[in-house]
């Protein structure tokens, strides 16, 4: 049976805002609590030579932004926590998106000055359609921005979502004091750069005199404020937190470790602990025995020295266990984990077993594509892995004829990780690399070059869609690929891929061969 302790204790999480709200400052400064970590890394300074602990790739080091999602998990006050930080920048929201299959919550970070940004809605949308429990947690209010009730009905409008605040600024920017927590009924005083995170003063009654001594003139602005925000906004109930219903709204300053620590004591009391998922036969419980689990990301390279590449299962049910042979479901094989991984961002040490909630990283030669399923013998496949089409397309070419091998074991690797998609000119053998943002041609590069000691350049080719295609007509077929010929390539797989051009081509593809079934995802198997 499984150790229903061990689930009630997990808290299963990601991070996702827009790039600059501050989300990896967060990261760093819940693992500070943690123990994890002893100091937090600057982002951004170039002063200081330590980074986000989580932005381990250097491109992230150079660039100052996170392009991949880091896994790391910690202990606090006896509840495991495993926390996913998530790149921000649009042009890598299929590795988030993904992300948010294998998580039960999620901790939205927005900026107090920019508000609601584009990134951060579309973020939301995915959580809001997955029923995703959410809190916000409104940062950098040591710098002037928006007034605290313009920001909540920002939040409502822009994201859709019903929120209630449990803890409330008082004042902002240089006249900053500190936040008033709702939820434990506690008065926090801010400390610029302040590295000792003192214990809050208890408040259950904000009329005394002592608020006045400590807040001045912000004690009446506070008082005032708060009975407006607890006439205006529903009184919080954790089962409509936990239903996606209702999202409970923080505010501090992650740079200076300030509001984080009242953050994670409501999180981990009120977060999910890990949740069923739903599989293509049925629906499938953390406290069930059998083990189950799914691949939500693959990263190439973690470690550049042995060129390992890992696999990342989310544990759904049951318990994962070292050199224990499990079912691969696609493969149809089984398959022994020698040494199961579990991560401080690149950090890795060995697991000998792991529970629902938990992420664990497998050493993989080639045998996993995000959306597998690992399990002890059932045969099922969990749902709800997106997968995009690509929107942006460029031939690849090799710049350094010596390093062929190189740049194709790097493109194949690399392309295993779901950030672009790679197509082969069935006639030409020209490979062009398919993204959905134009960001990740810099980073494939980049990584081809540093990782693999490969180098390419990219060539421009005007290309609208890819779509891949079957059908039950074969002379349809035979006349489309005789006619299409120079427009046909093979994906990663070996399937047939249609490079429509313009949307008109596209158009005229379908008027012209009704009988044949276009698909816009690699994942049309499932369709049909």
């Amino acid at each position: 049976m499984v150790n229903k302790k061990e689930i009630a204790r997990r808290r299963t999480f990601a991070i996702v805002s827009h790039p600059d709200a501050g989300k990896t400052t967060l990261t760093e400064k819940l693992l500070l609590f943690g123990g994890a970590i002893q100091v937090a890394g600057a982002v951004k300074s170039n002063k200081i030579k330590k980074t986000a602990t989580s932005d381990w790739m250097e491109i992230e080091r150079q660039r100052g932004i996170s392009v991949a999602t880091s896994v790391m998990g910690f202990e606090y006050e006896g509840y495991k926590i495993n926390i996913l930080d998530t790149p921000g920048h649009q042009d890598f929201a299929e590795d988030t998106f993904r992300t948010l299959t294998a998580v039960d919550s999620v901790i939205v970070v927005i900026d107090v000055a920019k508000g609601v940004e584009p990134q951060t809605e579309k973020l939301v949308k995915v959580c809001r359609m997955r029923k995703t429990p959410i809190m916000v947690f409104i940062n950098k209010l040591d710098r002037p921005g928006k007034d605290a009730f313009e920001l909540l009905d920002e939040i409502e409008q822009k994201l859709h979502l019903k929120v209630t605040p449990l803890s409330w600024p008082v004042g902002m920017g240089s006249s900053f004091k500190g936040v008033y927590n709702l939820y434990h009924r506690a008065l926090h005083l801010f400390k610029p750069s302040s590295q000792v995170i003192e214990k809050g003063i208890q408040f259950t009654d904000l009329s005394v005199p002592q608020l006045d001594e400590l807040l001045d003139t912000a004690a009446e602005t506070l008082r005032e404020e708060v009975e407006l925000a607890q006439g205006v906004y529903p009184e919080f109930k954790i089962d409509e937190y936990l239903s996606g219903n209702i999202a409970p709204v923080f505010f501090g300053s992650a740079l200076n470790t300030f509001g984080v620590k009242e953050l994670l004591d409501v999180f981990v009391k009120i977060a999910p602990p890990p949740t069923g998922r739903e599989s293509d036969v049925r629906f499938v419980k953390p406290e069930e025995p059998a083990f189950t689990g799914f691949i939500f990301k693959i990263h190439a390279n973690m470690d550049p020295n042995h060129r390992d590449r890992l696999a990342f299962v989310r544990i759904v049910s049951g318990t994962f266990k070292r050199n224990t042979l499990y079912y691969h479901v696609r493969l149809n094989r089984k398959l022994k984990f020698a040494s199961p991984t579990a991560f401080m961002a690149q950090k890795k040490s060995i697991v000998e077993e792991a529970f629902p909630g938990d992420i664990v990283g497998l050493h993989d030669t080639g045998n996993f594509k995000i959306g597998d399923t690992l399990t002890e013998g059932e045969i099922l496949h969990f749902k709800g892995i997106p997968s995009f089409s690509p929107e942006l397309f460029r031939y690849v070419v090799n710049d350094d004829p010596m390093r062929a091998k190189q740049l194709a074991k790097g493109i194949d690797q690399l392309m295993d990780e779901g950030v672009a998609q790679l197509f082969t000119g069935k006639h030409t053998g020209r490979k062009i690399i398919g993204t959905v943002g134009a960001l990740q041609f810099e980073v494939i590069q980049y990584r081809l070059e540093h990782e693999y000691n490969a180098k390419c350049r990219y060539e421009h080719i005007t290309l609208h869609k890819t779509a891949w295609f079957t059908s039950d007509n074969k002379p349809q077929l035979e006349d489309f690929r005789a006619r299409k010929s120079s427009q046909i390539a093979l994906d990663k797989e070996g399937r047939e891929v249609f490079l429509a051009d313009s949307p008109f081509s596209l158009q005229m593809a379908q008027d012209k061969y009704p009988d044949i079934r276009f698909y816009f995802t690699s994942e049309f198997e499932a369709e049909d």
